[in-house]
């Protein structure tokens, strides 16, 4: 699956920006070894390639080893979706207490 993601950041036929990982959570602390992985090799084969990455997870609570996927991401969206706080005004995430981390 990484080498149809990192061929597909590179085709040149349809220009990608970068990549958005949600979904389940990509930092659960058991998808963080496979994300890390993909987040590297992106980083290399995929130079100028955004990345973005939505958590349930808070910015300050971060294990050691999500950081280390943080440090190598663009942006960062944090926080668990509240339905009460739901506002589709909202852009790039869903509910108001939901954050916005522009890292690079």
């Amino acid at each position: 699956m990484e080498d149809q993601i990192i061929n597909d950041l590179n085709d040149a036929r349809i220009k990608r920006q970068g990549i958005s990982l949600s979904g389940g959570d990509p930092l659960h602390p058991q998808n963080v070894p496979d994300i890390l992985k993909l987040v590297r090799r992106i980083r290399e084969e995929c130079p100028g390639k955004d990345i973005w990455v939505w958590t349930g997870y808070k910015l300050d609570e971060l294990t050691a080893a999500q950081m280390q996927v943080v440090d190598l991401i663009n942006v960062l969206v944090d926080g668990k979706f509240v339905q009460d706080l739901k506002d589709p005004m909202l852009i790039w995430r869903g509910s108001s207490n939901q954050v916005v981390h522009h890292l690079r």
